[in-house]
């Protein structure tokens, strides 16, 4: 039996929004850099507005408000309550699992080191540097060094200045251990797959990702020499997650009690749908005001970034998809498994980025990166599986 949807709107083709992301993307950038030129004190005004602790910004309010708005609409969607029945169909459950906690996040991290710290190396610059801010809880004088980095003075705050390609680096990680997105939604459905998995997915990774975000992103950050305290990206997780998922739970249930289940599904998620979209594009703006002279002094940066994610998305997809196809499930089900696996929580990922390293940090920018690229390839990515639907049979164990 198909499993019931556990988010309660069903997922439909692009909209102009979605359709176009890329193209609006390169609008922020291109808005982003000039605003940068014409007014440099406005993003950095902005993000001063900030929650300090030990004299450092941790949480920027405005950023912080942008983000809530990202992620709110993806939230109040899930119905948490079916989750459980609708978990039945056990292996393409698993495999989306094993795939997005135990194979992506070592995958990104492997690809994006060899393309970053060796094959890119000397085109990002072996002397080029970034300042981010220090990791939450640490008072460390100047002159000290934590990981690759080295603590130092920028604008009388302290930062940590470390090699360009590492907060490169840190970016992709944080990528690799934010899977599935909203957009997965629509990916499966353009590509005739299993709806019900689809949502299931999305609703299970929001709850995985609570407990596995935080251990997972510091064991790898500290791998790349950029160690960050398990408890700041729990910080993270909690604000632009927990948050948002707590405040969906809570104003779904009291709208489909006060208004009624139908009109929560055809007017007020009708409202919200461009929402998230709006909230990404005004936060990239000002990320791009900071990094417009990075990418007006070396514009291939963003190729150089954009390469070993493109490759890991591709990767991680034929993983998946072949072993759907190894273990018998049928296409609607092998289809958002691949869809899932290969698509990126790009609202978490560019959220932990600015908390953790900070709005003009290169971390933030590799994040933003992966935003640029994810329709183009995930509609490539359609298309192959479209092309393959006769690989798998029409039933699983059929």
């Amino acid at each position: 039996m198909t499993a019931k949807a556990c988010i309660t709107k069903q997922p439909g083709g692009l909209n102009v929004f979605e359709k176009y992301l890329t193209v609006w993307i390169i609008f922020c950038i291109l808005g982003g850099i000039a605003l940068g030129k014409i007014a440099p004190g406005v993003a950095s005004f902005l993000d001063g507005l900030s929650i300090n602790v030990n004299q450092a910004p941790v949480v920027s309010i405005p950023i912080a408000i942008c983000l809530f708005f990202m992620m709110y609409p993806i939230m109040v969607k899930i119905d948490f309550a079916e989750i459980i029945r609708a978990g039945k169909n056990a292996k393409p459950v698993g495999l989306t699992l094993i795939i997005n906690w135990l194979v992506k996040p070592f995958t990104m991290y492997a690809i994006s080191i060899f393309f970053l710290g060796t094959l890119f190396y000397t085109f990002i610059g072996p002397e080029a540097v970034d300042h981010v801010r220090l990791p939450l809880g640490l008072n460390l004088p100047v002159g000290a060094t934590h990981g690759d980095g080295v603590v130092v003075l920028v604008d009388g705050l302290k930062m940590l200045e470390v090699p360009l390609w590492r907060s490169y680096l840190a970016g992709c990680i944080l990528l690799g251990i934010a899977p599935c997105t909203a957009m997965v939604l629509v990916w499966g459905y353009l590509a005739k797959g299993n709806d019900g998995h689809t949502l299931i997915m999305v609703a299970v990774n929001s709850l995985v990702m609570l407990f596995l975000y935080g251990p997972l992103g510091s064991l790898l950050l500290g791998v790349g020499r950029l160690p960050v305290p398990w408890q700041a990206l729990l910080l993270s997780i909690g604000i632009y997650v927990a948050l948002p998922l707590v405040a969906g739970y809570f104003s779904r249930k009291w709208i489909i009690a006060v208004r009624g289940e139908q009109w929560f599904k055809e007017k007020f998620l009708h409202i919200l749908t461009p929402i998230t979209i709006v909230a990404l594009l005004i936060t990239l703006i000002l990320l791009f005001s900071f990094k417009g002279e990075v990418i007006l002094s070396n514009p291939l940066t963003i190729l150089w970034i954009a390469i070993p994610l493109f490759i890991q998305t591709n990767i991680i997809f034929w993983i998946t998809y072949g072993l759907a196809k190894l273990m018998g499930l049928s296409y609607r089900d092998a289809a958002p498994s691949a869809m899932i696996g290969a698509s990126n929580h790009f609202e978490v990922a560019i959220a932990t980025a600015t908390m953790l390293f900070g709005l003009s940090s290169g971390a933030a920018l590799a994040t933003v990166v992966g935003v640029l690229i994810e329709v183009p390839v995930m509609l490539m990515l359609v298309k192959i599986c479209l092309r393959t639907k006769d690989w798998f049979p029409q039933s699983a164990g059929g």
